[in-house]
This record gives structure tokens, sequence and C-alpha cells, in this order.
């Protein structure tokens, strides 16, 4: 089942006060980018985020999950409706794995 175009622009929505955010379409779901490198994706309507520090402490209950089969395990974003926490968590997520300030 591909992603739907209107659940990528909720969560762009989502991620709005952020500079630097963009996607990519591919095969039928999108990646999200910050500064041009890779934070996360949606999958089948869902959004994951690679499983850092930041984004473990941010949302502790969050469950892992695969994007797609044989694809290493990330966290099912259960923040997707409050703003702060979003955007807090992908600016997490990018200074974990890149190191560098947003």
């Amino acid at each position: 089942m591909a992603s739907s175009a209107k659940y990528l622009y909720f969560i762009l929505d989502s991620l709005s006060g952020i500079c630097g955010i963009s996607y990519r379409a591919m095969m039928g779901e999108y990646i999200i980018y910050l500064n041009g490198k890779i934070v996360g994706g949606i999958y089948d309507d869902r959004f994951l985020v690679k499983p850092t520090k930041s984004a473990k402490a941010l949302m502790p209950d969050a469950p892992l999950d695969v994007p797609y089969e044989n694809a290493k395990p990330m966290l099912l974003c259960t923040a997707a409706c409050d703003r702060e926490q979003m955007q807090k968590l992908i600016v997490g997520v990018y200074n974990d794995l890149y190191g560098k300030d947003q």
C-alpha cells in the first residue's frame, strides 16, 4: 500500500517550523530530509524515524517497526499531532545522526 499525499502534507505541516525540511517520493513512499540528510520516512501512512538516543528519549513507549521487508527497524512516531514534540524529535534525530545543531 502506498502512502497518501494527504498524510505527507499532514506530516510536513507538523514540521513546518523547521527550516530545511524536504521530502522525496520513492516507490510510493516518502523519505523525509533535514538539510539534505535522511531523518525518517512515511511508509504505508506511518511516520517512522531513525531510532536515535533523542528519539527514544522523546518517545520512550514508541514501538519499533520496519518500513519495508528486510529494512532496519525504525521508531513509529506517536507524536504526529503535537507540532512542538515533532519538531524537537526531528531536530534531535538530525543532531544525533549528523552531529550538527539545526
